[in-house]
Formats: structure tokens, sequence, C-alpha cells
């Protein structure tokens, strides 16, 4: 099994990297392959709506956005980290799940999802309840822990001090690990559940 971890903060040893190796050495425990992708000092456009990932299968730009969705397809979980901006995800983050998720051919259904959200105060719900949207409307599974997935943290390596938030991100990751392995076996015996045809409805025609 493999998890994809998105460290969506650009700063060299922050604390969103903190949170994610937490996880990493719960994942590793449980034999649980890992991968972090660094994207917070990438240059990630937005989605501009052009609609040419419905023709190609992947989005028009060929960037970390594309190499992520390959490497999605092939993972059973993921794991998404930003640091708090203005009381949500970071410019960044925004622009590459938009992309990801919007232009991504493979099927989602019953890979597992996980937010974290760090700050050095307030903010953290209103990201962390933005990020969860990404796997609802893609029937991923949403994995919780103990609280709202978050850590607390200014400086480099700051978060360390918030012991219940690490305790936080070695419970999620615990409990990220269940399910995925309990979807696994349900898979194997019972297969993913039978998916209709979309249907669209505009509320004005």
């Amino acid at each position: 099994m493999k998890v994809l971890l998105i460290n969506g903060s650009p700063r060299k040893d922050s604390n969103t990297e903190l949170a994610l190796k937490e996880m990493v050495a719960v994942f590793e425990k449980e034999g649980i392959e890992t991968e972090i992708m660094n994207i917070g000092g990438k240059d990630i456009r937005g989605c501009i709506a052009c609609g040419k990932c419905r023709q190609l299968g992947k989005c028009v730009f060929d960037d970390i956005v594309v190499e992520a969705g390959k490497k999605l397809a092939e993972a059973d979980g993921l794991v998404v980290g930003s640091p708090v901006y203005y009381a949500s995800a970071n410019g960044t983050v925004v622009s590459f799940m938009d992309r990801l998720f919007y232009s991504n051919s493979s099927d989602l259904r019953m890979k597992v999802g996980a937010a974290i959200a760090v700050a050095r105060r307030g903010g953290q719900t209103t990201t962390f309840d933005q990020l969860n949207k990404y796997f609802t409307i893609s029937g991923m599974p949403v994995a919780s822990g103990q609280y709202w997935n978050g850590l607390h943290g200014a400086a480099p390596g700051e978060g360390a001090e918030d012991c219940e938030g690490m305790q936080q991100m070695r419970t999620l990751a615990a409990n990220m690990a269940f399910l995925m392995k309990s979807i696994a076996l349900g898979k194997d015996k019972f297969g993913l559940p039978e998916k209709e045809a979309p249907q669209r409805m505009n509320f004005i025609r």
C-alpha cells in the first residue's frame, strides 16, 4: 500500500513538513510506503477552465500537477498539508488541488483522503474544511483523527512543542492506515460500489 503526501509549505523545514513526517513514521510502522511531494515553492498556475483535460486525460499544463496525478492513480491514500494563509490554504495548494482533482482521469473512489492545517494561531478549521471538499466530491472516504487535524507553530520546528497536535498526526495516520487496509479487504471481497452514469442539472437553463 502507498500514501502520497503533499507538502504545501514553501518554507524549508516547515511545521507542515514536521506534521507530515510524524505521520510518515506511523505509516512506515504499518508497512505502508510513503512519498512526500513538496509543492509549496513551485510555480503552479490555477485552472483556466479550458476543458482540454477531458480530451487529454490530464491537465494541459505539463507540470508537477500532472506528475502528482500519475502518483495518485497508484496510491491508496492522499494526505494534503497546508499552512494557513488568511484563514485558508495557501494559493499554491489551492491551484494545485483545483487542477489535480478537476483534470485527473483516474478513479479516485475509495482512495482515503486526509487534510492537515498548520497555523501560528487561527484559521485551521476553515482550511481543514476547505481541503476536505476535494475528497468528498471524488468519492474518497475521509480519514479522521481525534480532533480537527491541525498543528500550531510559527518558527521552523516550533510545531514539535504542540504535543496535542503531534499526537493528532499520529492518531490520524494510524486511523488512515486502518481504513485503507479495511477498504482493501472490502474491495477484494465485494468490489467497488456500482457507479451510476452522472446526471448534470443546471439551476438556470
